[in-house]
């Protein structure tokens, strides 16, 4: 999948829409460092979101076993995702560093301000989003 392209003008644009998803908390209801159910709707919206070609980013603080043991259960779930806590490619080099934080046109997680809305929530915020970045770049779905 490529995710950037030069615009007609020389600039480069992002094709598809960057979300970066938190897995504790966000993703499954079990509480740090184990792993619960998935919380709910939130299989059938990223695999929507995956649908709709967004680029998923799972963005966590696990690292080591318990990032292989999250991995595994999001393989065993059926939830799509395309990178855990890296940046799409071609974004360090478009803005030449790798920030510790990886860049994302959306971040879903549960400690954000207001708390996660549900699942069904999260999807219509993001296709209005879409919406608006479609009509930024001009992009006809």
């Amino acid at each position: 999948m490529e995710i950037y392209s030069a615009w007609y003008d020389g600039s480069i644009i992002c094709r598809t829409m960057i979300i970066a998803i938190d897995f504790d908390g966000t993703l499954h209801t079990g509480k740090w460092p184990g792993i619960g159910s998935p919380a709910p709707y939130a299989v059938e919206v990223m695999r929507r979101l995956k649908a709709d070609g967004h680029y998923l980013i799972v963005w966590t603080c696990r690292e080591g076993e318990r990032q292989t043991e999250m991995v595994n259960w999001l393989l065993e779930q059926g939830i799509p995702f395309d990178r855990v806590n890296e940046h799409a490619p071609g974004t360090v080099e478009l803005y030449g560093y790798a920030a510790r934080k990886v860049y994302a046109h959306l971040y879903i997680d549960d400690k954000q301000v207001g708390g996660l809305p549900m699942w069904a929530e999260i999807y219509e915020f993001v296709r209005g989003k879409e919406e608006e970045y479609h009509k930024q770049l001009r992009i006809e779905n």
